[in-house]
């Protein structure tokens, strides 16, 4: 995953909606072109982070499951 990053978040053990949640609560102090990377322990969140960057216009540059951990990489738009 690229490590060109403005923010980071490990979110594991949380559950839905919360990685969502607290990621979009991130973004909001974002400046548009940075860039998010998100650890995830819940397998709904694939879902949620595929809805949202399609209904919020953010960009959802990688998506990786690696050992039962989600890795997502974002940019704000």
């Amino acid at each position: 995953m690229n490590s060109a990053v403005d923010v980071e978040l490990d979110l594991s053990g949380l559950v839905c909606p919360l990685p969502l949640l607290k990621t979009k609560q991130a973004l909001n102090r974002m400046a548009r072109g940075q860039k998010i990377k998100v650890l995830a322990t819940d397998p709904g969140s694939e879902r949620d982070f595929q809805v949202f960057t399609e209904q919020s216009g953010n960009k959802l540059l990688e998506m990786q499951e690696i050992d039962g951990k989600f890795h997502y990489l974002l940019e704000k738009s």
